[in-house]
């Protein structure tokens, strides 16, 4: 899940094709659909993203009363409008009617708190959840921005690995040498620094065991001479959410694949390519492109079929883009990795959006 934050941003107006009394405004590559005549190109107003949970006053002031996703209708969630995908809310505050918002956008100002808009957490099902402890040792996973958001994290024909995004639980396992520990955490519990303790009723032990990732993690802390290795992966099937992929997380058909690893050398955490590391090894999260980087090849692989069950069981969640050379990136201050989520995937029917 990326990081939330609520900013101003200089509109792009376009044309909705379906409805004369509604038109797309839009903020990196993402568009929302607002009425007709409320702004033009060039204007500046707050963008709210999807995921953001919106206190009862500003729904009612933007008449979304009853309209936002979630059991208590205040999670901002995309949706078709008309045809259009809409992305996100656009609109002007009256809590910022005294603000600058051009110069606001210009200074990367966020909004969140003052608005009083929190990041929605998803709920933790038993099975992914259990009795934690303290692991500051842990090796945590990043936050993964959308690239429709930052569209300039990456530059036109800059070489990109495109690997396949899992719909499923993301499992955190870190290696320490020397003491042979290991921690196994979730994403919620990790950013936390907090493992599970190990119960082989729990999900990700269950992943963990049943693929050898330990022992994997501990050759590989060997062979690079590291004091830690984090081995990141997707635990997925029936049972974690709605798409399978054709396993089941409730039996011993549970998926597992690894998307990243990571590796503290020499006293620097350095991210490595798991392919070239654990091919062989370790399931791995497909690779579905290495080439070019282009925005409107990126958007067009992120809406195919999974290629996980090799039967094209449903539709894609999305890829993940990273540089062919791991480097740093001044858009986001961290590591340059992206995601595009598909359309499709975003106004499925049934979903589950579990941790």
């Amino acid at each position: 899940m990326s990081t939330l934050r609520v900013t101003a941003e200089v509109l792009t107006v376009h044309e909705h094709p379906g409805a004369d009394a509604l038109e797309l405004a839009q903020v990196g590559l993402y568009r929302a659909v607002v009425a007709k005549g409320a702004y033009r190109t060039g204007d500046a107003a707050v963008y709210i993203p999807e995921q953001a949970v919106l206190p009862a006053g500003l729904i009612e002031e933007l008449g979304l009363t009853g309209r936002l996703a979630g059991g208590n209708h205040d999670r901002v969630k995309a949706v078709r409008l008309r045809g259009e995908l809409s992305q996100g809310i656009v609109c002007r505050p009256r809590a910022l009617a005294g603000v600058d918002l051009v110069k606001a956008a210009g200074d990367g100002t966020d909004f969140a708190e003052l608005l009083g808009i929190t990041k929605w957490v998803p709920p933790v099902p038993p099975a992914m959840s259990g009795e934690v402890e303290s692991a500051p040792e842990l090796l945590p996973w990043v936050d993964i921005e959308n690239v429709q958001r930052y569209p300039e994290m990456f530059t036109p024909g800059e070489p990109v690995v495109l690997t396949e995004k899992l719909h499923g639980s993301a499992c955190l396992l870190t290696y320490v040498a020397g003491e042979g520990r290991v921690h196994v955490s979730s994403k919620g519990f990790g950013s936390r620094s907090l493992a599970l303790k190990e119960d082989p009723r729990n999900l990700y032990w269950r992943a963990v065991r049943g693929h050898g990732v330990a022992e994997v993690a501990a050759e590989l802390a060997e062979r690079l001479g590291a004091r830690r290795v984090g081995v990141f992966g997707e635990v997925y099937g029936a049972g974690v959410q709605d798409l399978t992929y054709g396993a089941d997380g409730r039996r011993d058909t549970l998926g597992y694949a690894v998307f990243d690893v990571s590796a503290e050398i020499d006293g620097r955490v350095r991210w490595l390519d798991a392919a070239e590391l654990l091919q062989g090894r370790l399931p791995l999260v497909p690779r579905l492109f290495e080439g070019p980087y282009d925005s409107e090849r990126v958007l067009e692989i992120a809406t195919g079929r999974e290629t996980v069950s090799g039967r094209e069981l449903h539709l894609r969640e999305g890829v993940v883009i990273r540089p062919a050379v791991e480097r740093y990136s001044a858009v986001t201050g961290g590591r340059a990795i992206a995601k595009a989520v598909s359309p499709a995937y975003l106004t499925r029917k049934g979903a589950t959006e579990y941790e």
